[in-house]
C-alpha cells in the first residue's frame, strides 16, 4: 500500500456510525466501507 494512502473522512464518520448503530448503515455505505477497506490492503504476492 502506498503510504499516501488514507482513510477519507466520509469513510471514516460512515465507519463511526457504523460502529455505534451498524442497523443505520445503507446498502451503498456498506459498500463504501468495503471497498474502502479492500483498497488499502496490500497487494497479493503473484504466485511463485
Amino acid at each position: 500500500m502506498p503510504r499516501n494512502e488514507k482513510t477519507g473522512t466520509k469513510i471514516g464518520k460512515i465507519a463511526s456510525q457504523g460502529l455505534k448503530d451498524p442497523k443505520s448503515l445503507s446498502q451503498t455505505q456498506i459498500k463504501s466501507l468495503a471497498a474502502s477497506a479492500l483498497t488499502q490492503r496490500p497487494n497479493k504476492a503473484k504466485g511463485r
